[in-house]
């Protein structure tokens, strides 16, 4: 514990070196966080499986204190996305992610999360969870090892280490913004760009009726 928390540039007499450890409060602060991560309990699809492995006595995330896999959103801190993603689903992923506490964050896992995958062309699904939520980490794959994941889990815990609590969204003093919850019509819209998604319509409507005119 003591190498991990040790600020570099304070030197500590050698009698103290094993009694005593001078650090920041971001580290202790993080060092605490990276090692206690609890994952929502919850897959889409194949990559799902793997996650699954990952957890097992062969591969075992519990040496990240990462055992605890929460079934309810309000006890997680970290959302693995692994699996196709559908427009079906996607609103209600949205909605799992709103009811996260800060600190939260979110692994893409698998090429159909990160991008649609083998699926992209498909009327029904997402090209990427990152068009609706932020993603943290990405692992790639299909579907990805369960030693990718727990590379992935590295590359977030490395991420958790350079924060600070002066930066980070959750201590600021502007008020949580949650994720607009995307609405399933003919498509999947997100009411962010309901003003894009408005002026395309008019000028559609614009256009038809002129040429109603001239015909």
């Amino acid at each position: 514990m003591s190498e991990t928390l040790n600020n570099p540039g304070y030197e500590i007499p050698p009698e103290l070196q094993n009694q005593v450890a001078i650090t920041t409060l971001d580290k202790i602060y993080n060092w605490g966080r990276r090692s206690s991560i609890w994952p929502m309990m919850f897959g889409l699809a194949c990559c799902a499986i793997e996650m699954i492995c990952t957890a097992t006595s062969r591969f075992d995330f519990a040496r990240f204190g990462m055992e605890i896999m929460r079934p309810s959103p309000r006890q997680s801190d970290l959302m693995i996305v692994a699996g196709t993603v559908t427009k079906k689903m996607m609103p209600q992923i949205v909605r799992l992610y709103n009811q996260m506490p800060e600190p939260k964050y979110v692994l893409a896992m698998g090429a159909c999360a990160s991008g649609g995958g083998p699926f992209k062309e498909g009327y029904n699904v997402v090209s990427g969870v990152d068009e609706f939520l932020p993603i943290d980490v990405y692992v790639p794959g299909c579907p990805p090892t369960p030693q990718a994941l727990m590379n992935g889990l590295i590359m977030l815990q490395k991420k958790i280490d350079t924060q600070s609590i002066k930066t980070v969204r959750w201590y600021s003093k502007q008020p949580d913004q949650a994720v607009p919850v995307p609405v399933l019509g003919p498509d999947l819209i997100d009411p962010r760009q309901k003003n894009k998604i408005k002026e395309y319509t008019q000028a559609k409507l614009a256009a038809v009726e002129q040429g109603e005119a001239n015909g």
